[in-house]
């Protein structure tokens, strides 16, 4: 697969680097491969453009699915000045937001933040879930919980997802079991794990929560253990607009006092 874009011609000084990646293929098909890798093409519009090598084949013309296992390298040309922009954060009625592509500082108490009472606080500082998504592969939310509010309802994802306990104290409740966490408490949940959080203790919780978004589905059983947190669905089901319909939906604001620790 050959790209042309500006940035993929060596700059005076520019070089040619090969990176194995080890990376494991059907066998059926060619043990090596090099493919050129445009830095300014997307995920998805570098997925339109590959094209599935050739099978291997026997001296009888079948697929020969016994031959070793492939070996992908992964060839980037590409100027040694190429950089990527910045992003300057936008200035909105209730915070900085930043939009577009690019590199960015921003602050958590300049930034944009989602708030209503018994389902905790939110900061859209690195992603927005419940409005306009800005990150195409990983989605960085920080949650503010008082004691009983719950992260989200009871739910499992395809992708893998991960949990920091930064402040305060919370309940995981995580296929069906209790857990009690405390600050630099990290949960990781592997793909299609079922599980929420809850704040606990006496005073407000700091949750990092971080997911991948290779898959980008999710589900929503019923679950005793979270029903008594507030936290299930009545009738299992993979619609989030039906597991929220009777969740109020937290509202923009902008930061305020108290919510993050010092």
């Amino acid at each position: 697969m050959t790209i042309s874009c500006p940035c993929m011609q060596p700059a005076r000084g520019g070089a040619r680097r090969v990176l194995p990646l080890g990376i494991v293929v059907d066998p059926r098909y060619v043990s090596h491969a090099r493919v050129a890798v445009n830095p300014c093409q997307s995920r998805s519009q570098r997925a339109s453009m590959a094209r599935e090598p050739a099978p291997l084949k026997s001296k009888s013309g079948r697929r020969n699915p016994a031959r070793g296992v492939a070996h992908v390298e992964i060839e980037v040309w590409q100027a040694l000045d190429f950089m990527v922009p910045e992003l300057k954060p936008e200035k909105t009625e209730h915070g900085l937001v930043s939009k577009g592509e690019g590199w960015f500082v921003l602050n958590m108490r300049d930034a944009v933040w989602r708030h209503v009472e018994g389902r905790g606080t939110v900061c859209t500082v690195a992603d927005d879930f419940e409005g306009e998504r800005q990150f195409e592969q990983h989605g960085v939310n920080p949650f503010v919980l008082g004691p009983g509010e719950p992260m989200a309802m009871y739910h499992w994802e395809a992708d893998q997802e991960g949990f920091l306990v930064v402040s305060g104290e919370a309940v995981l409740i995580i296929e069906g079991e209790e857990r009690q966490l405390r600050a630099w408490d990290f949960v990781h949940c592997p793909p299609n794990t079922k599980h929420v959080i809850v704040g606990a203790g006496s005073g407000p919780c700091l949750v990092i929560a971080i997911g991948a978004r290779s898959a980008d589905t999710l589900g929503f059983p019923v679950d005793e253990v979270a029903k008594r947190h507030g936290a299930s669905v009545d009738e299992d089901t993979t619609d989030g607009d039906v597991a929220y319909a009777a969740v109020p939906r937290r509202e923009p604001t902008a930061y305020r006092d108290g919510w993050l620790p010092e």
